[in-house]
């Protein structure tokens, strides 16, 4: 199944052509590999995807073509949520 379609069937992002976006910003891996919206996930991949200040790791469970609201959970298991420290940029000294 692809990337974008299994992200949006789990519903751990709501739109696919959002999944896409997140994905083209290589904003996804899959087994620690940056992964494109096209790229296929298969049972057991791990998917790291980073949501602005947080990581979220879950491994695929299942593959379902389309799934109900209740049966989308089921469909990954959530393996660990980091956020990542916010960087405040550098003061930039222009008085030289």
């Amino acid at each position: 199944m692809r990337l974008d379609k299994f992200l949006k069937v789990s519903r751990l992002i709501k739109r696919r052509t959002l999944a896409k976006e997140v994905a083209v910003q290589g904003r996804i891996t899959i087994n620690d590999k940056v992964a494109k919206a096209s790229s296929t996930v298969k049972v057991g991949d791990e998917l790291a995807i980073r949501f602005g200040q947080k990581i979220v790791t879950a491994r695929v469970e299942q593959l379902n073509e389309n799934a109900r609201k209740e049966d989308a959970a089921n469909m990954f298991m959530i393996l660990k949520e980091e956020r990542l420290e916010k960087v405040e940029p550098e003061f930039i000294d222009d008085e030289d």
